[in-house]
C-alpha cells in the first residue's frame, strides 16, 4: 500500500540535494510512502496518486529520531539517588550497582515489560530507531539474557558487560575483565551488534577498555565507548584509535581529543539528559561542531543519571545549553544518530530510505526547541506503519 502525506509546511529531509541547506528543507512538501520505504518527495501540488492520503494540514515533518544510546533493560528505582543529587550530593558511577542488584532479582518477564514500556514511550515522542545496552547484570547469565530480551525488540543492541566491575570482583578487576572478554562475551556476542565499555575513573582504565573492545571486535562486534563523562581521560583517544563508531558523552575534552575526533570517523554522541539530571557541566557542542566533528544527540535513558526517553527534550537542552542551533540539534538527533549507528537507511527522508517520519503539531522543526516540554509529536510512521496520530 502507498500513502501520500501532503500539505507539509516544512519538511526536513537531511538531504541537501532535495531542498535547502544541510537539512534539505522542502516547503509546502509531500512525502510518498510505499511499503516500508520512502518512494517520492517533492512539492505537495505534484504528489502522485496513491492508495491512501494524509493531509498534514500545514504541520512540519522530519525523519524519525535516532536514539543511539540508551540503557533500557533494567529493574528497580533510583529516586532516592536523584533526590540526593538534587539536594547537593555529587554524582559518581557507584549508583549503577543499585540497579544491578534489582536487575539480577527481576524475572525475564519483568525486564521485558519494562523495556517495552520505555520503547513505547520513546516511539510516542518520535523515536523510530533506538539502540539499547546490557550492563545491569554483570554476570554471564544476566548479561546474556538482557541482550536476548533487547534483541527481540530492536536491531541495535550493545554488549556492555564492562559497565562497572561486578561487586563479586571488587578486589579482582583483572579477573572481571577476563570474564567480560571470555565466557561472558561468548554468551553475549550472538545477541549483539556492538561492544561498549565505560572508560572512566571508577570503572575501567584505558588498558582494560582496550582489551574489552579488541575482544569484542574479534567476535565481530563493533566498538563504541562511554568516554570522558566524569573527567578527562583516555576514552575519546581510545575510541578514535580503535575506530569506534561513537564516543559517547564527550563532556571533558582536551584540544587533542577534539582534534582526534575531527580527523577520524568516530561520531561524538552528546547526552544532555545526563548533564541535566546530574547538574554536571554541559558538553560544548559548539566547540566540536566548529572543529568539524560529526555530532549526534541521544537520551542516555537509564534509571540513574538520565531517566528521560524524550529526544525532543534533548534537542531543546542542546540548543539552550550546549551552543547548538535548532537546525544542528535536529540534524544531530536524526542523521547524527544514524551516523553513530553506521546506518544510511534511517535519519533522513529520501527515496529509498526507510519510511520513518514524525509529524509535528507545529509549522517548523524549530518549535522543538522553541516550545520545550510541549508534546508536539502528532503522528509517527515507522517503517511505513503509522503508530499514532
Amino acid at each position: 500500500m502507498s500513502t501520500a502525506i501532503t500539505n507539509i509546511s516544512s519538511l526536513v529531509t537531511n538531504d541537501p540535494s532535495l531542498g535547502d541547506g544541510p537539512l534539505g528543507l522542502v516547503q509546502d512538501a509531500a512525502v510518498v510512502i510505499d511499503g516500508d520505504r520512502v518512494a517520492w518527495i517533492g512539492a505537495s501540488s505534484k504528489a502522485p496518486a496513491t492508495d491512501n492520503a494524509v493531509d498534514a494540514a500545514g504541520r512540519a515533518a522530519l525523519p524519525g529520531f535516532v536514539d543511539s544510546h540508551s540503557h533500557l533493560v533494567f529493574a528497580g528505582d533510583r529516586t532516592a539517588e536523584f533526590n540526593a543529587r538534587m539536594s547537593g550530593q555529587s554524582y559518581s558511577a557507584g549508583g549503577i550497582r543499585t540497579t544491578v542488584a534489582a536487575t539480577r532479582a527481576a524475572t525475564d518477564e519483568q525486564l521485558e515489560a519494562n523495556l517495552l514500556r520505555y520503547l513505547g514511550e520513546a516511539l510516542r515522542q518520535g523515536t523510530t530507531t533506538l539502540e539499547t545496552k546490557s550492563g545491569y547484570g554483570l554476570t554471564t547469565r544476566d548479561e546474556s539474557r538482557a541482550l536476548r530480551i533487547a534483541a527481540a525488540h530492536t536491531d541495535e543492541v550493545t554488549y556492555l558487560g564492562a559497565h562497572v566491575v561486578a561487586p563479586e570482583f571488587a578486589d579482582d578487576p583483572a579477573g572481571y575483565v577476563g570474564l567480560v572478554t571470555g565466557e561472558m562475551l561468548d554468551a553475549c556476542a550472538p545477541h549483539a551488534r556492538w561492544v561498549d565499555v565505560f572508560c572512566e575513573k571508577g570503572a575501567f582504565d584505558g588498558d582494560q577498555a582496550r582489551a574489552v573492545l579488541k575482544a569484542g571486535e574479534r567476535r565481530g562486534l563493533i566498538p563504541r565507548v562511554h568516554a570522558n563523562q566524569l573527567g578527562h581521560g583516555p576514552g575519546v583517544q581510545l575510541a578514535v584509535e580503535v575506530g569506534a563508531a561513537s564516543a559517547d558523552h564527550c563532556t571533558h575534552l582536551t584540544d587533542a581529543d577534539v582534534d582526534a575526533l575531527a580527523q577520524g570517523t568516530t561520531v561524538a554522541t552528546l547526552l544532555p539528559g545526563a548533564e541535566f539530571s546530574t547538574r554536571a557541566r554541559w558538553p560544548d557542542a559548539r566547540r566540536l561542531l566548529d572543529a568539524g566533528v560529526t555530532v549526534a544527540l541521544s537520551t542516555d535513558c537509564n534509571p540513574g543519571s538520565s531517566f528521560t526517553s524524550s529526544m525532543p527534550f534533548c534537542v531543546a537542552l542542546a540548543v539552550r545549553d550546549m551552543g547548538m542551533t535548532p537546525d544542528e540539534a535536529v540534524w544531530s538527533a536524526t542523521a547524527g544518530g544514524a551516523a553513530a549507528l553506521r546506518r544510511t537507511d534511517i535519519g533522513r527522508l529520501a527515496p529509498g530510505a526507510r519510511a520513518d517520519l514524525v509529524l509535528l503539531d507545529a509549522p517548523s522543526h524549530v518549535h522543538l526547541a522553541y516550545r520545550p516540554g510541549v508534546p508536539l509529536v502528532s503522528a509517527v510512521w515507522r517503517a511505513g506503519v503509522r503508530h499514532q496520530g
